[in-house]
């Protein structure tokens, strides 16, 4: 058996931090309060902000229980972990698919901070997705990529 550290009581471990960070992504970007996500898992709102924090850990069968309610895929709360945590990323980590994935976010860092956490981010997903018209959608997602292409060329 590996020796491990023992942990500081009150340091949350970083991939406790990691998967309350992606819980909370993930409910911001469905506009969801932490009040309502505790409601339909039958917790506290401050149990919700704990697990948010890394404070309390997620077990499995509430980590199970959020993917549901959150209709995201339970691999989804570990995206990139591996990579900011040291541990290497292999297929068996990260997926079976022969070809690179496109993630949901999280690894692109503009000034140190992450992307899918900023408040402009998440205002312009919702109302990318609050558009009905899933044609018109995908034209202003075309628009969109080829401005910053061109704006990217310059």
């Amino acid at each position: 058996m590996i020796d491990q550290p023992k942990k500081t009581k009150g340091t949350p471990d970083p991939v406790d931090k990691h998967v309350g960070q992606r819980l909370r992504v993930r409910r911001s970007l469905l506009g969801m309060s932490q009040e309502k996500l505790a409601d339909a898992i039958g917790l506290t709102f401050q149990q919700i902000q704990k697990y948010e924090r890394g404070a309390n850990r997620i077990s499995a069968g509430r980590l199970f229980q959020f993917s549901k309610i959150l209709d995201v895929p339970i691999s989804f709360f570990y995206d990139h972990a591996s990579e900011e945590y040291g541990q290497s990323a292999s297929p068996a980590t990260i997926g079976m698919s022969d070809n690179d994935q496109e993630t949901f976010g999280g690894e692109e860092k503009s000034d140190g901070n992450n992307l899918l956490q900023r408040k402009e981010t998440l205002d312009l997903i919702r109302a990318y997705y609050s558009i009905e018209d899933e044609e018109a959608r995908k034209d202003i997602y075309k628009f969109v990529k080829s401005m910053a292409r061109k704006l990217s060329d310059s």
